[in-house]
């Protein structure tokens, strides 16, 4: 439509007896200039402590966030709210809270790659609840969601996201035996030069490693060996939610400390457990924490490359 327009004007000036200026002869014609490329979209940082700050956060939240120190993870794992980022299974969405408003305030997209809601009830439920807190579309946008489980489809369209961002769930892939297939769901949802950076519960290194995570402490060499077979390039870690008082060993796995605080129900596990002290549990505080940041390489290494051939 737009070429039909713009060639009847061309025909109505000829018709007025406007003449068309001849053309020198032998004039090579002007280089054509490649196009500039589009400039990277540009964040306003100040208003990630607006967003911290926000009254939508609870008081509960908030003090959540000497533990979990969201601004200085954000910054680490290198985040720009104006491009394509993923949180893969949010929960009840306390991260979300900071990453939803912080998004769309800087023109962003986000996706919630959730737990399959028709797996169970309890998961339909969880995403019902997920979505209720983000219902004012003014303040906090479109939220995409889709789900990732051991059998699902890509939760974005491939090489579309900027980022994939993810907090303490590498454990619970383990124990459903699909740690793999996430990682390298991971992989074929980022661009080329795309950042996955996640925070997980810390195995010590000298600890055994339980192959489904039962603990939900995983070693670090195991995120790493996981990211690296999806393909990622392990960029740098952090120890910004570290906690040395935390051994990783307690009665009831890392869900013994807050901020679930699980403590001795039955009388079989108080039989087990007979010096079982809360305080000493809540005095030690969150878990100890690793921070990793890998990268999907900008161009893909083929065989050729890698062998030599």
């Amino acid at each position: 439509m737009l070429m039909k327009s713009g060639f009847v004007g061309l025909t109505a000036l000829l018709l007025l007896g406007c003449e068309a200026k001849p053309v020198a002869e032998n004039t090579a014609p002007e280089p054509a200039t490649a196009p500039e490329p589009a400039p990277e979209p540009v964040a306003d940082p100040a208003l990630l402590e607006t967003v911290l700050a926000a009254d939508w956060r609870t008081d509960e939240a908030k003090a959540r966030d000497k533990f979990r120190n969201p601004a200085e993870t954000l910054e680490f794992c290198q985040v720009n709210p104006a491009t394509n980022i993923t949180e893969i299974w949010p929960g009840s969405g306390w991260y979300s809270q900071i990453l939803v408003p912080w998004i769309h305030a800087n023109g962003g997209n986000f996706t919630a790659a959730i737990i399959d809601p028709q797996s169970s009830e309890g998961a339909a439920n969880l995403l019902t609840r997920y979505l209720e807190q983000f219902s004012d579309k003014e303040q906090f946008g479109e939220i995409t969601t889709a789900p990732l489980s051991a059998d699902s489809e890509l939760f974005s369209a491939p090489a579309s996201q900027d980022f994939v961002l993810t907090f303490r769930n590498v454990h619970s892939w383990m124990g459903r035996n699909m740690a793999e297939k996430a990682f390298a769901d991971f992989y074929a949802a980022l661009k080329p030069g795309g950042v996955l950076c996640l925070v997980e519960h810390r195995l010590p290194s000298d600890a055994v490693q339980d192959a489904v995570a039962g603990s939900g402490y995983v070693q670090e060499a195991m995120v790493k060996a996981l990211a690296s077979e999806a393909g990622f390039v392990f960029e740098e870690r952090s120890e910004i939610n570290a906690n040395p008082k935390d051994t990783a060993d307690h009665p009831f796995g890392v869900w013994t400390l807050p901020p679930t605080r699980r403590s001795p129900n039955s009388d079989e596990e108080k039989q087990a457990n007979p010096d079982f002290d809360r305080a000493k549990y809540d005095a030690i505080g969150e878990s100890d924490r690793m921070t990793l940041r890998f990268r999907k390489p900008a161009e893909e290494t083929t065989t050729e490359e890698t062998t030599g051939q």
